[in-house]
């Protein structure tokens, strides 16, 4: 069983058995508070202030592993792959590379894409897999892509639950401007939504292959 929390912006914590791993950490400096949380491993999908604040969290044993870059890791029982992917649609020519991470976690598989900036090639999606029970997806634009192009990724990708990222919120200013949640929410054609506190996964308790894509909305633990 994982315990998913969200501690806004691209940040994730997810608690197992295993281990703990938070993914990209943000700095204070872009007006939210991140404060000091506790992990195993840390994931760094690419070098902005707003992901790359490995800093910020305590080693909840002897030391926190910082995993940053493409490559296959170990850690504890955890297994993480790093796909190069690039954080812009030109090949990276504007903002450079971007990490996608795969976690296998608990006998579950989580995929977060950073700052994901174009749709997924062929090699990219055979790397990722196809067996992504959570994927953790940037859906406000601006540096990342947005609503439209989530949705194409989603469907790329075929994952049993979505939890969106990296959106406006708050009086948080973004250059370029984020888009808020409900442009994403009118992509994908929910008519509402509710925000959770947290998601609690079990690999023995999934959805059916055949069942429609979740989506899943929790509410950012910084407010």
């Amino acid at each position: 069983m994982v315990e998913v929390q969200y501690l806004g912006h691209a940040c994730f914590r997810l608690r197992g058995r295993d281990g703990t791993i938070v993914c990209d950490p943000y700095h204070r400096s872009i007006g939210f508070d991140l404060g000091r949380p506790t992990a195993t491993i840390v994931t760094i999908s690419h070098h902005h202030p707003d992901h790359n604040n490995a800093a910020a969290v305590r080693p909840l044993r002897d030391r926190v592993f910082v995993v940053d870059g493409p490559g296959e890791y170990e850690i504890g029982g955890v297994l993480i792959t790093g796909v190069r992917t690039f954080h812009d649609n030109v090949k990276g020519a504007e903002r450079g590379f971007n990490t996608v991470y795969i976690i296998h976690l608990d006998d579950l598989v989580f995929c977060h894409l950073g700052d994901l900036g174009h749709e997924l090639t062929t090699g990219q999606l055979e790397e990722i897999g196809s067996n992504v029970d959570v994927l953790f997806v940037p859906v406000g634009g601006g540096e990342t892509i947005g609503p439209a192009v989530a949705s194409n990724v989603i469907s790329q990708i075929e994952p049993r639950f979505v939890i969106p990222m990296h959106y406006a919120m708050g009086q948080v200013d973004f250059d370029p401007p984020l888009a808020p949640l409900e442009k994403f929410v009118s992509e994908m054609g929910l008519k509402e939504y509710t925000l959770e506190e947290k998601l609690v996964i079990n690999a023995n308790a999934l959805p059916d292959d055949d069942e429609q894509t979740r989506i899943v909305m929790l509410r950012p633990m910084n407010g």
